[in-house]
């Protein structure tokens, strides 16, 4: 029997200015724009895509951005830092970009065998530089960054819980992940040897817990292969006493949702069909995309959102 899980699929956080979502993520980390469509449960809402050049699963950050929402907070519960894989050799290279733009950021750190920073965006949302030797990826640009320093995708991401053992045990029983490395109150967990799908959980069982708001995680997805091996591991996951939802329709993949044991919302998604399905890889981004059953209202959802842009231009 082949795998159910092959890692991260995609990250999806909560934003308050469209724009300023762009010019972070496109225009000063150099992520592709690769998908302009709406929140398919608000459809008066962006969701904004960012990846490499066509969106390949475990480098893609999407976003809700709602305008005017309060800052959320970081904190148990929650997924809590979103870390991204850079060559080795690339730190100094992205905290003189991150200074130039106003971005603070820490000085360099270690843990396990990498060497990272960790800085916010404009929402507050939690992040990391993380250098390695090890991801072979293409990297993405727009011509602004050097190729050999750019964004390879995902390293990892890290949870904080106050009870690690039950997310550990879904990971590692239902999920078919394996612990691969612990440091003080951090265990690592990986689904696949490929590259950028490290989950660290932090046991966190001092502090205040975590708040939805902008600079949050709304959801974090895993990959599978298709729409059989879903189902299969959604009845693992039903069968664990989780709830978990019918699979829906997100025209990019198909889904089910459900909380962990610690409360993080998570998220199955299929690898097709991918974001080449409504345009192609040359123009990824260009044109507000909807999904058939909404194109009848087109007209008034458009007018319904805030014009943005992708102004590469005073980011070079």
């Amino acid at each position: 029997m082949g795998s159910l899980i092959n890692g991260l699929h995609h990250i999806t956080a909560m934003a308050n200015d469209p724009q300023d979502n762009i010019n972070f993520y496109s225009g000063i980390l150099g992520m592709r724009f690769i998908k302009k469509t709406i929140n398919f449960d608000a459809p008066d809402v962006y969701h904004l895509y960012y990846g490499d050049d066509i969106g390949n699963p475990g480098t893609v950050l999407t976003f809700f951005p709602y305008s005017g929402i309060p800052r959320g907070r970081k904190g148990r519960g929650q997924m809590t830092v979103t870390s991204l894989s850079i060559p080795q050799g690339s730190l100094g290279y992205w905290m003189q970009r991150l200074q130039r733009f106003g971005i603070n950021h820490s000085s360099p750190q270690h843990r396990f065998d990498e060497t990272f920073i960790a800085f916010e965006d404009f929402d507050g949302l939690g992040l990391e530089l993380v250098e390695n030797a090890h991801d072979r990826r293409a990297g993405f640009t727009y011509g602004h960054i050097p190729i050999e320093h750019s964004i390879r995708g995902y390293y990892g991401v890290t949870l904080e819980e106050d009870n690690y053992e039950r997310t550990s045990r879904l990971l590692t029983e239902t999920m078919e992940h394996t612990l691969v490395g612990t440091a003080g109150n951090r265990f690592r967990y990986v689904a696949t040897e490929n590259p950028g799908h490290f989950v660290d959980i932090i046991h966190q069982p001092e502090g205040a817990r975590g708040m939805q708001g902008g600079g949050t995680i709304h959801h974090l997805a895993f990959g599978t292969d298709d729409d059989t091996t879903q189902l299969d591991i959604r009845e693992r996951v039903a069968q664990r006493g989780l709830h978990i939802t019918p699979v829906i329709d997100r025209q990019y993949f198909h889904s089910v949702y459900f909380r962990e044991p610690g409360g993080v919302l998570f998220e199955i998604a299929t690898l097709p069909p991918g974001f080449t399905v409504d345009e192609p890889k040359e123009s990824l981004g260009s044109t507000l995309q909807l999904p058939p059953w909404m194109e009848q209202h087109r007209a008034q959802i458009e007018r319904g959102l805030q014009p943005i842009a992708l102004d590469m231009e005073q980011f070079r």
